[in-house]
């Protein structure tokens, strides 16, 4: 079996054609490099050196969706910014571990390599905030754009609805197993209108909330 100049792993075959070089550097690069890097908030995954190491963690933290960290539940609410891998994406890093994860030819390595963590996406402006911990209804329409939640603590889970004058529902956010590290703002990306009336209801743990801005 073929090695790396730095590293050996005789107990893997080979059995993929997928490599760090060709495929994965580039989904690291574009998934996992804003905290795994240097001087980031997690080991570097950056260099095939570094990364081979943790295949298989790799493989394990992405079936289980806990990486990239992202805390929405897909499907339940449609937010801008979300770093999750695709499933095409999940299947080849699965493939490539599975299969031995060979580095391959370093000439197919991307020439640019991330040298910082993205930034959070920006709040909209809003023009009012309200705090729901169990169930609010709402005296005026809205538009609401973003969400945050308050004081959720780790493993701790929160789901939020708003039920319509009509009846029909519409889910805002599910939060499941959550990290405090991950809090952020989850901006939607399109506003979602709430008339007035509509009732708001958080399923949480006791001491945590909700932040709805509107606009």
């Amino acid at each position: 079996m073929a090695c790396s100049a730095l590293l050996c792993f005789p107990h893997d075959p080979i059995t993929t054609k997928l490599t760090w070089t060709q495929e994965v550097s580039r989904i690291v690069y574009k998934r996992c490099a804003g905290c795994h890097r240097p001087g980031g908030a997690a080991m570097s995954l950056l260099t095939y050196e570094e990364a081979r190491p943790w295949a298989k963690a790799i493989r394990d933290e992405v079936l289980a969706r806990r990486m990239p960290p992202w805390g929405a539940v897909k499907g339940i609410g449609d937010f801008t910014g979300d770093p999750s891998l695709s499933t095409p994406e999940i299947e080849m890093l699965i493939a490539w571990v599975e299969g031995g994860a060979p580095e391959g030819d370093p000439v197919y390595l991307p020439h640019r390599i991330p040298a910082s963590a993205p930034n959070d996406v920006p709040l909209p402006r809003y023009s009012r905030t309200v705090a729901v911990s169990h169930e609010a209804t709402l005296a005026q329409a809205g538009k609401l754009i973003a969400v945050r939640p308050k004081n959720l603590l780790d493993r701790e889970s929160l789901e939020a609805w708003a039920v319509l004058p009509d009846g029909s529902v519409d889910r805002l956010i599910w939060l499941h197993d959550y990290r405090k590290v991950w809090t952020r703002d989850y901006v939607l990306r399109e506003p979602l209108t709430l008339p007035a009336g509509s009732r708001l209801r958080v399923e949480s743990a006791p001491n945590a909330s909700l932040a709805l801005y509107f606009q």
